[in-house]
């Protein structure tokens, strides 16, 4: 009786500990994707025109498309938007600077 009491509690133990370290890593999930909104919703990221990731305003891997700076994650994304304006004919109006 008295070792089924203990297993018992040891069991209960277990779980507190379990959900309080799970919750935290959702709680931590829940922060960060609320802080990226925010840095979304105050214009501090855009969104790459390739492949739909947000990235930095301030990033240095760019494209200056006529009046408009687009911003890119990846060198990868870049050349393939480069390469679709080529291939549209557009040509490419020249890199930004960083």
């Amino acid at each position: 009786m008295m070792s089924l009491t203990k297993l018992l509690v040891l069991a209960i133990c277990a779980f507190i500990v379990w959900k309080l370290f799970a919750g935290d890593k959702r709680w931590k999930e829940n922060k960060a994707k609320e802080q990226k909104e925010d840095l979304v919703a105050s214009g501090e990221m855009v969104k790459d025109p390739v492949c739909g990731a947000y990235v930095s305003r301030h990033g240095d891997i760019r494209v200056r498309h006529g009046d408009v700076v687009l911003h890119f994650c990846s060198y990868e994304c870049r050349e393939q938007y480069l390469k679709r304006l080529e291939g549209e004919g557009g040509g490419k109006d020249g890199d930004a600077q960083a």
